[in-house]
């Protein structure tokens, strides 16, 4: 979500079945019967039209719908990040919003190396769950492509399985 579809993208996505037996059946098949031109002009349309146009994966955009991002500890996704030692460093990217939904599941991903599993039922708690979900749900809808309708389905039974994982008690339990 966080920069359009490239042809690279494109070709390994077209080339890892197992990876698209898990996004979707829609998806598999749709990637497997077209070429990569089309795959490319078709996925960056679609892209465009949901995450760039229409709005963007921003929690705070969602969330207070004044499409303002709030810099430093003002924001409180990056209190977040800075109490639990994930430096962002804003400069290192396109993305101008630390709370965007690729930099939160960077977050997450940071939380999963490090196998701090409180942290992460509580930022799924706090930040994700909140908007991600519903957000999800509205994309789908807003999606042309196979791939981005089932890759919203994707997320949504992801983060709940995930939740579910972590409120049991997670790795510790």
């Amino acid at each position: 979500m966080s920069d359009i579809p490239d042809r690279r993208f494109i070709h390994d996505l077209k080339n890892n079945e197992s990876l698209l037996e898990i996004i979707g059946e829609e998806t598999k098949n749709w990637v497997q019967g077209n070429d990569e031109e089309k795959l490319y002009e078709e996925l960056n349309i679609d892209y465009t039209s949901m995450f760039i146009l229409n709005t963007q994966p921003v929690e705070s955009f969602v969330l207070d719908a004044k499409n303002e991002t709030l810099v430093g500890l003002q924001n409180p996704v990056m209190a977040f990040y800075f109490t639990h030692g994930f430096e962002v460093n804003m400069d290192q990217t396109q993305i101008m919003a630390p709370d965007h939904l690729s930099i939160e599941f960077a977050f997450m991903q940071t939380l999963v190396y490090r196998n701090e599993t409180a942290p992460q039922l509580e930022f799924l708690d706090q930040h994700i769950f909140p908007w991600v979900v519903p957000y999800m749900m509205g994309m789908k809808n807003m999606a042309d492509t196979p791939f981005y309708r089932d890759l919203c389905d994707f997320i949504v039974e992801f983060l709940s399985a995930d939740y579910e994982y972590l409120s049991a008690g997670g790795a510790n339990g």
